[in-house]
Formats: C-alpha cells, sequence, structure tokens
C-alpha cells in the first residue's frame, strides 16, 4: 500500500456510509467486483495512475467498465475519488474496505504455510479445529506454499504466529548446540 492512511480513511467513509444507508452488504459485493477488475486488468489500473490521462477520460472509462454493475453508492464513491484526484489510491481503497468489512463483520484471516500444498480436507480440518479452540467463528484460511520450512506448518493470524515446521525445530536444536553449557565447562 502506498498511502495506507488515506486509503483507511476512504474505506471507512465508504463503510459508515454504506452502514447508515443500510446498504454495506451490497457495497462489499461491489468492491469485490471493483477488486476483481483491477487484479484483471493491469492497464485499468495504469489508467487510474497516470497523471497524463485527463480526469474526463478516466471516469468515462471507469463508468464504462462499471455501468449497470455497482450500486449508485459506490458509483457516486468513484466519481468522488476522480474529482479530488484520488483515483489512483482506488486498489489500496478496495484493500482496506475489505478488511475493514471483515473485521466488522468478525472474520479472522488465517494464514497456513506449508512445504507441499494440502488437500481440501486438511484446510477443512484446521478450520475446524481453530474454531474449536479459539474465538475465531468466522475463518478464512489462506494457503501458502513454501519449501523452505522443509515439512510441518506454520499458522499465522493477527499478529500471532504458530511455527509447527521443521526448519523451526531445526534451528532450535542448531541453537541448543552453540549454546551447550556442558562442552564449555569442560575446556
Amino acid at each position: 500500500m502506498v498511502n495506507p492512511r488515506l486509503a483507511g480513511r476512504y474505506a471507512k467513509s465508504l463503510i459508515d456510509l454504506a452502514q447508515e444507508q443500510n446498504q454495506l452488504e451490497t457495497i462489499y459485493k461491489d468492491i469485490l467486483y471493483m477488486g476483481e477488475l483491477l487484479k484483471a486488468s493491469p492497464e485499468f489500473e495504469s489508467i487510474l495512475k497516470s497523471p497524463v490521462i485527463p480526469e474526463g477520460k478516466k471516469l468515462n472509462i471507469l463508468e464504462a467498465l462499471t455501468s449497470g454493475k455497482i450500486s449508485h453508492i459506490t458509483a457516486s464513491f468513484n466519481r468522488l475519488l476522480i474529482k479530488k484526484g484520488r483515483e489512483s489510491f482506488l486498489p489500496d481503497m478496495v484493500e482496506a474496505f475489505i478488511s475493514q468489512y471483515k473485521i466488522i463483520k468478525g472474520i479472522y484471516i488465517v494464514t497456513l504455510t506449508t512445504a507441499i500444498p494440502v488437500s481440501d480436507e486438511v484446510k477443512s480440518a484446521i478450520v475446524r479445529k481453530i474454531k474449536e479452540v479459539s474465538i475465531m467463528k468466522e475463518v478464512e484460511l489462506e494457503t501458502i506454499v513454501q519449501e523452505s520450512i522443509i515439512g510441518g506448518f506454520i499458522l499465522e493470524s493477527n499478529g500471532r504466529r504458530v511455527d509447527a515446521s521443521v526448519a523451526f525445530d531445526l534451528a532450535n536444536v542448531k541453537k541448543q548446540f552453540l549454546k551447550n553449557d556442558y562442552m564449555y565447562k569442560i575446556r
């Protein structure tokens, strides 16, 4: 994120308006659509970030891509961004909105890192276990494959980390050997 504070403020304003208008779910779907649009077309993101393309042309392009696919509130928000010259921050605002929405709805993001891809059954079992042993009742599991952990897994959520990887265990064994008090006392 280039400017997380700015993105967070605009996202918060849109969320507040959506809640006030009782349209949070509708706006969330619109934002997901905008995110998919940005992800599918890097050219579209480049157009939004370009200082050379005039405001009117950006507005026409944005309205052509979203016309009939997003609500009036989201369309007005997009027009406001372009009018204020903040359209280049739209990808960050989409990200910030989704993050704030998940906080409001109590949806926790849990990242599972493994050395090899895991099956859907294993993912379901992990989500079930997390729900059993924690306060997290709504869990979105994101998976990362990282061969350097050798085996085991790493679970991360809300700044907390459970490292049950082979690489972590090997690093601990190495520390113990390097800090072997008995060998030091013999010499």
